[in-house]
């Protein structure tokens, strides 16, 4: 295989990832500066900034940091290659670059997902948590028609490298950047509760947890989840293993 045409497959992949993982990150954000008694609510507000380095970006345009500019800049400004409309038009050129190393149903779900997600800008989005869904069931749907109709091949194996590589470092950087919300604390703090909860939850390990340890979330176990389960497909264990087997 060309390394022009892996590395497009490899970057359809993790551009695709890349906008389900901002979504997930501005979904915990926004569910956080709805609490009543939020930790720092500019720390919040900041960390999708911090996380994909796009902060001095949004400093630049000198304008006041609210839920609202941090949604409009991180998910529908293309002048910002960050956001999330950016990464899917990304992803899009790369698969059509690709398309013969495709399937038409991996091609067809990319593509339909940039034609309707353009036009967003212009018609605005009334409710932002059915926007964060969209993003989410088009790159499952992406996924699930790669998983079912892509020969298992050297593209398979780099588009699956893409993907974990992408999840990987998307788990790190919230662990780090949002440390504060799993650091110790006192187990009836309500706001460190609601942190470790939005935190799982934009990582889908909510209901793995309680499967896993059945009590009222811990610092240390959140990060243990997080980190070291491979049961948990978003885990870093989990994420590397899929890269060594593919990398194999």
């Amino acid at each position: 295989m060309l390394s022009r045409t892996a590395a497009q497959l490899y970057w359809m992949s993790r551009y695709l990832e890349r906008a389900e993982n901002l979504v997930r990150m501005l979904d915990v954000t926004h569910s956080l500066s709805l609490l009543p008694q939020s930790r720092g609510a500019g720390i919040e507000l900041n960390a999708p900034l911090v996380v994909t380095g796009s902060l001095q970006a949004f400093e630049a345009k000198q304008v006041p940091l609210d839920v609202e500019r941090l949604f409009d800049f991180m998910a529908l400004d293309l002048d910002n290659p960050s956001s999330v409309l950016s990464c899917i038009k990304a992803a899009r050129e790369n698969a059509h670059a690709v398309r013969g190393q495709i399937t038409a149903e991996m091609w067809e779900a990319i593509n339909a997902t940039w034609l309707e997600g353009r036009t967003l800008p212009a018609r605005g989005v009334p409710n932002v948590s059915s926007f964060f869904d969209w993003v989410k069931e088009r790159s499952h749907l992406f996924r699930g028609a790669t998983h079912g109709t892509l020969q298992r091949n050297d593209a398979f194996c780099f588009i699956r490298l893409g993907i974990f590589i992408e999840r990987a470092d998307n788990t790190a950087r919230l662990l780090d950047v949002k440390s504060h919300l799993v650091a110790e604390a006192a187990e009836d703090s309500a706001p460190d509760f609601y942190a470790w909860s939005a935190l799982l939850r934009s990582l889908s390990a909510f209901e793995a947890y309680h499967a896993a340890y059945r009590d009222s979330l811990d610092a240390r176990r959140v990060t243990e989840l997080l980190i070291l389960r491979p049961d948990v497909p978003r885990s870093l264990r989990a994420c590397y293993a899929e890269i060594w087997s593919n990398l194999a």
